[in-house]
Formats: structure tokens, sequence, C-alpha cells
């Protein structure tokens, strides 16, 4: 078994991470389609996934849910019981809803966080908030233990890896001067100057809305101990032997420096790096026969020359493009010093954009996915 096998077979969280554009979001797919097909329960989260692979999958945004995919999808992708495979697309609004609904004490508190109009409209602006909310869904979805695997797709960012800060973020703004001086009893100034200070805030902005920021900051302090709490559980969690962070990358000097960057955050965060994926590359056609006078016929013609001409001619710039691969692949081995694999996947022609296209991407990871280097358990 190949170690990428390995890591579909054995492990209960794999998260993917790189640029825009890699292809990052093909590839969490086809991991999580090879993980259904080796008989696991797997879900795979993603952010936005491409217009032609959210029909190849078949799912929708703004499911309030994960959804198994229609069961004659699935059939055509060769997954039989117990395997399975569901997917979803993570809206922040969602995500950010449910996670208010678990942290609050009561149906009516977080119906009162809801509902507030402060909380509607400045939520995304809370650093932390929604990334916190995202790595919490993902938490709550392998405890659950309707999932074997789950593979998360994370956003196209350099700050992707943010999540893991965002409770220390949220910390630091709830235990903030300025926010405890909006709390009701609870402010820095006393009397007379507090009293100033919340009659100036209450005409420039409404006394109604004043009230309402209030109470959102009210029922956000009374969440913060659950979500201090909570962070030191899921990045514990994050760290287990059971998870994998695969960087996937392009075979460009960009992409592959921003590959690295990625690389680093996840060791300063002493998370379980477990590879890297160089995605479209064409690597694998130095293997290729290499076109030659051998394939002219006895009596060739002139036609037949020129034709082998050409062809030549378009294998040496597949040659050369093949050669600057292996050597961003030689790149990224050398970064690991052999401490963690390295995989070139080639580009599927015609694009990953059916089962059929992804179910190949699928065979070429599980036969070939690392298969240099011993399968970890």
């Amino acid at each position: 078994m190949s170690v990428l096998a390995s890591y579909v077979a054995n492990k209960r969280i794999i998260v993917n991470c790189g640029a825009g554009g890699v292809g990052k979001t093909t590839a969490s797919a086809a991991l999580a389609l090879a993980g259904a097909r080796m008989g696991r329960r797997v879900l795979v989260l993603t952010i936005d996934p491409s217009k032609r692979l959210a029909e190849t999958l078949g799912v929708a945004r703004n499911e309030p849910e994960p959804l198994p995919l229609p069961e004659e999808r699935q059939r055509a992708a060769g997954i039989v019981p117990p395997g399975s495979l569901s997917a979803w697309v993570l809206h922040p609004g969602l995500v950010t809803e449910r996670v208010i609904r678990t942290l609050t004490r009561t149906e009516e508190e977080a119906q009162r966080m809801l509902q507030n109009r402060v909380y509607r409209n400045v939520t995304h602006m809370v650093a932390g908030i929604q990334e916190y909310a995202a790595v919490q869904a993902l938490h709550d979805l392998v405890s659950s233990g309707n999932y074997d695997l789950v593979v998360l797709d994370t956003p196209p960012s350099r700050n992707a890896l943010n999540f893991l800060e965002a409770p220390s973020r949220l910390a630091r703004f709830l235990d903030g001067r300025i926010f405890k001086l909006f709390l009701p009893r609870s402010g820095i100034l006393t009397g007379a100057a507090t009293r100033l200070i919340w009659k100036i805030v209450a005409t420039v902005f409404g006394e109604d809305f004043f009230r309402e920021f209030q109470s959102f900051l009210q029922l956000f302090s009374g969440i913060l101990g659950t979500v201090n709490v909570n962070a030191r559980t899921l990045k514990a969690r994050l760290q287990r032997t059971d998870v994998a962070f695969l960087l996937v990358t392009a075979p460009s000097r960009e992409a592959i420096r921003e590959a690295f960057h990625f690389e680093e955050r996840i060791r300063e965060l002493n998370l379980p790096f477990g590879g890297f994926i160089l995605n479209r590359s064409r690597v694998p056609d130095a293997e290729l026969k290499f076109p030659d006078e051998s394939l002219l016929p006895e009596a060739a013609t002139p036609y037949h020359v020129s034709a082998l001409s050409k062809l030549i001619a378009l294998a040496e710039e597949e040659r050369a493009g093949a050669a600057q691969d292996i050597a961003f692949l030689a790149r990224l081995k050398e970064r690991t010093l052999g401490a963690v694999p390295a995989l070139a996947v080639p580009e599927i022609p015609g694009g990953v954009d059916d089962m059929k296209s992804l179910s190949k991407l699928v065979d070429w990871l599980v036969a070939r996915g690392f298969a240099d280097r011993r399968a970890p358990a």
C-alpha cells in the first residue's frame, strides 16, 4: 500500500492546504472518494468548489448539514456499503450559527444572539469567529461517530491556518479594555463618567442600537469561557497522529514558495505534516517513450519524415517541461530531508469535471501516491 493510500485508509482527518488555483479542492474530493471506495464513511468539507466539480459530486451551497452523494453517483464511483461519501460546502454564516447554538446555554440565548442586529452585521469583522466556527464544526463532525474520515479543503489563502489561532484572537477581543467599557455594570469607568460615555454613544448611534450592542457584547462575554476551553481541545485534536496535513501545490515558482510558507506554519503549530502533492505536473511524462526514427515505416516518404520531425519537436517541449517539473519535485523532496514524502500527480486530460475523470485521479493517487516510501500506520 502506498503512503497516501495508507493515510486515506487509517487517518481520521486529512487537511489539504495550499494556494488558490492549484487543484486543492479536486485533490480533496479525490482523497475522499478513495476512502469511500475502501469501505470508509467519508465526509469532504470544502469552501467553494468549482461549478463543474460541485455538479460532479452533486453538492449544493447553503445546506445546513452535510449531505450524502446521490446513490447513483456513489454506485458510478465504485462505492459500495459500508463505504459512503458525503459532502458539505461550508457556508461561513451557517457554520457560525451552528456553533453559536452549541456554545450558548439555552435556545432562548441562542435566538437572542442570532437575531441581534449587531451580530448579523459585524460577526464577520470579529477576528477569528468564522475560522473558529469552521474548526469547531470539523471537530464536532469527527466526534459525532458518523464518519471514519473527514477531508477538509481549506480556503485558498496564506492565512488558511489562522483558524488554529482564532480562539486566542477572540479572547484578546473579548478581554480588551474597550470591550469591557461597554458591558453593563462591569466597565472600567464608574459612576458619572461611565454614564456619560454611554449617553454619548447612545446619542450618536441611537438608544436601540446601543442596547443591542451591549446585549451582543454581553452574550459574547458569556461564551468566552467555553471558547477558551474548546480552543485547547481543538488544537490538541489536530495535533494527534491520526491527522495528516497535506500541502497541494503546482509546478511554478510562486506556488512552490506558497507551499513552503504553509509548511513553515504547519511546523510552527506542531501539526502532523504528511507531505507534498505536486499537482498537474508533467513529471510522469518523463517515463514515456521518446519518438525516434524507429517509428518510420520501411518505405518512409518525405511526409512521414516531416511528420516525425514535428512530433519530435513537440516531444522535446514536453520533455523540457517534464524536466522543469522534476526539478520542482526535487526541491520539495530536498525541503523535507526525506522526513515526509512528496508526490507528483499528472494533469488529467480534459480536466476533472465528471465522476469518470475524478476516478482516474483516484486510481493514480492510490496506486502511485507516495509509493516510494514505506506506508505508516
